[in-house]
């Protein structure tokens, strides 16, 4: 069994409109955008993270926003949700700011005894505030939003799925540990992790495939401390089997990939090097930072992508 893996570490989404989606995050959810690059695949499009001040590994949000992308079509073999940790006591201010902002999809649950507020992003993003107790992290309080209610980080995830199973074997191969179950949803943790300790599991037998598009999570990744940690990681994943990718710097993090039984992506990514390599703390997301192998083409590059926000 793995024993290294601390948790989330970030989950990567896409989006229709770069300017949208940034206004969202750091206006709306009071976020921090630690990081402005574009997809080292395809430098045409950004590569935005917004997460607390220094982007730790647990907090960051991730998004590749494709100009005019379609949308998606929600469904199984993909995560379905993305759950946010605030303080107890904050939902009401979040809704009341959801509703003055005309934030899509907002209802209230209760999920395994934690009162939560549903609420869709803009391309229709599946997202959860969950009320959590105990969350030490500290948050980044922009535009408006107070400490007392700001976003710690994620608290977990939810994977749609037409069975579970061979997912929840792999999470147990991971260190994670059933914890509970609710209906058709069982809870996975993650002990001594990071704040962003827990997968859901869904099962939902009798709905069709997802189809990615925009407001779809691209992927998800898991955290480990650094890349003697993930190469440890990596041949226990293809030792079981699995067929996991070389290992790819992403300047912020080194990263493997593989694909799930139910169909969803999964990275394991380092905590090293982090955000502040190539920015200052102060400025970090102020910039636009390329790989070094585009930085020829950057007047090119800047050229193509459409202004953000400050």
């Amino acid at each position: 069994m793995i024993k290294d893996i601390k948790g989330l570490h970030h989950i990567t989404s896409m989006a229709s409109d770069a300017r949208q989606n940034n206004r969202f995050f750091t206006e709306t959810l009071g976020l921090r955008r630690v990081k402005k690059t574009v997809n080292f695949d395809d430098p045409s499009v950004y590569h935005l993270y917004y997460g607390d001040e220094d982007g730790t590994p647990g907090t960051v949000m991730t998004y590749f926003p494709f100009p005019n992308m379609m949308p998606n079509r929600p469904g199984v073999g993909e995560v379905g949700e993305t759950q946010f940790a605030v303080p107890k006591g904050a939902l009401s201010f979040w809704k009341d700011r959801f509703v003055a902002q005309g934030v899509g999809g907002i209802a209230s649950d209760t999920v395994f005894g934690a009162n939560r507020l549903r609420f869709d992003g803009p391309d229709g993003d599946g997202f959860a505030l969950v009320e959590t107790a105990d969350d030490t992290r500290s948050a980044w309080t922009g535009e408006g939003v107070p400490e007392d209610v700001a976003i710690r980080g994620f608290s977990g995830a939810r994977f749609n799925l037409h069975e579970t199973a061979a997912t929840a074997e792999l999470l147990g191969f991971m260190g994670y540990e059933r914890a509970a179950t609710e209906g058709d949803v069982t809870r996975f943790i993650i002990p001594g992790g990071n704040g962003a300790d827990t997968i859901d599991l869904a099962a939902l037998p009798k709905t069709p495939f997802a189809r990615q598009g925009a407001g779809s999570v691209h992927h998800i990744a898991f955290a480990v401390d650094n890349r003697e940690k993930q190469l440890e990681v990596r041949k226990a994943l293809m030792d079981t089997g699995y067929q996991v990718t070389p290992v790819i710097d992403r300047d912020y993090f080194w990263a493997i990939y593989f694909r799930t039984p139910g169909g969803i992506l999964f990275e394991i990514a380092t905590n090293e090097p982090g955000f502040n390599r190539d920015e200052d703390t102060a400025h970090l997301g102020e910039a636009l930072k390329l790989p070094s192998r585009y930085e020829n083409f950057r007047d090119e590059i800047e050229a193509n992508l459409e202004p953000l926000a400050a």
